[in-house]
């Protein structure tokens, strides 16, 4: 029987790298992104994400590498011969124009027929929940409305690729997390990849099929949004997306963590110094003498749970517990244990913040 193998990339980068005089800030980029596919680039400031997707879009020419959609290389090619448009965060809508008028100009100043463009715009207007919208200017407009008319204006070209920066960035949180969903929901609808930049690991999670880890130019990681939350591939992943405790400690020849205080059996940890990584969801509190001692530092209530900072010998700082908000009523200074399923934990050896 024949496995099955993954749809082929609608845009591939190869050893793409680009160069500020002595600045590297993309350093040999190698990614595929697949066709109808919501892909996130996230990383912190600086890490060469939205250079990355200026040269998408052709805003930058690569120092070395290509880039290739269906197969054809677009380096050499200005934004305009490109079949991708960037939705940039400021909007930059067109302040005199309606939301059809916005709409409509990039179709009329490719020269459609009438019919053709009204047709577009009223199936784009009905998708994205502007129809009602359509006589409007921008500033009647809210700032998720604005946000919708800019991502309708990009879609109504019908991009083989839409590209985005930060596109949630200027909306307040409620509102934000409401349109996340509804990006996610619109790029289903469309059939059209999107590719966006963003520093938001939450933003990522929610939205992205998969995602790029990228830091100081560097692609670090490549995957399903549940894979790099439970199986990051170093320190700096771990630590960067989500909240994670980290244990300083020892494995010995027989594959036991050992810290202060802390003992745990792994498997396939190499001997030697090595961090223990484990999620604040799976850590289980105890009564005082099972496992890890500590005591409670501070607690931190979130609605549905609280997380507990936990001090214990094993690490310099407290570790965070996440427990269900109904469950006891722990108080700073009350005596616990922790215990730590080693299944659930990561270890990096020889690895740096």
């Amino acid at each position: 029987m024949t496995e099955p193998t993954s749809p082929a990339p609608i845009l591939r980068i190869e050893g793409v790298a680009k160069t500020f005089g002595p600045v590297t800030a993309v350093d040999g980029v190698s990614l595929d992104i697949r066709e109808n596919e919501f892909f996130a680039l996230l990383g912190p400031s600086g890490c060469g994400k939205t250079t990355l997707l200026r040269m998408l879009a052709g805003f930058e020419s690569p120092s070395a590498g290509r880039i290739l959609l269906d197969g054809n290389d677009i380096s050499p090619l200005p934004p305009e011969k490109r079949p991708l448009n960037l939705m940039f965060q400021s909007y930059a809508l067109f302040p005199h124009m309606t939301v059809r008028q916005n709409l409509s100009y990039g179709l009329e100043m490719e020269r459609l027929a009438k019919a053709e463009i009204i047709r577009r715009v009223d199936e784009t207007m009905a998708m994205t929940d502007l129809t009602p919208f359509a006589g409007r200017k921008p500033d009647q407009l809210s700032g998720g409305q604005k946000q919708r008319v800019a991502l309708a204006r990009a879609l109504v070209k019908r991009p083989k690729v839409l590209l985005l920066d930060e596109p949630l960035g200027a909306l307040d949180k409620k509102l934000r997390e409401k349109m996340q969903l509804e990006l996610k929901r619109m790029q289903h609808e469309a059939g059209i990849t999107f590719v966006i930049v963003t520093h938001d690991q939450e933003e990522a999670l929610v939205m992205a099929d998969r995602m790029a880890i990228l830091r100081d130019g560097r692609l670090l990681q490549v995957g399903a949004p549940e894979e790099i939350y439970e199986r990051p591939a170093d320190r700096f992943v771990a630590n960067f997306i989500g909240v994670m405790n980290f244990v300083e400690g020892k494995v010995g020849a027989d594959g036991i963590f050992e810290a202060e205080g802390l003992r745990l059996a792994l498997v396939d940890a190499k001997p030697g110094p090595a961090t223990l990584a484990v999620r604040p969801e799976n850590v289980a509190v105890g009564p005082p003498g099972e496992r890890l001692a500590g005591t409670v530092a501070d607690i931190a209530y979130h609605g549905l749970d609280r997380v507990l900072h936990v001090q214990t010998a094993a690490a310099g700082t407290p570790l965070q517990v996440r427990v269900p908000a109904g469950t006891a009523t722990w108080r700073i200074g009350d005596a616990l244990s922790l215990k730590i399923d080693p299944a659930k934990c990561r270890v990096f050896s020889g690895d740096t913040p």
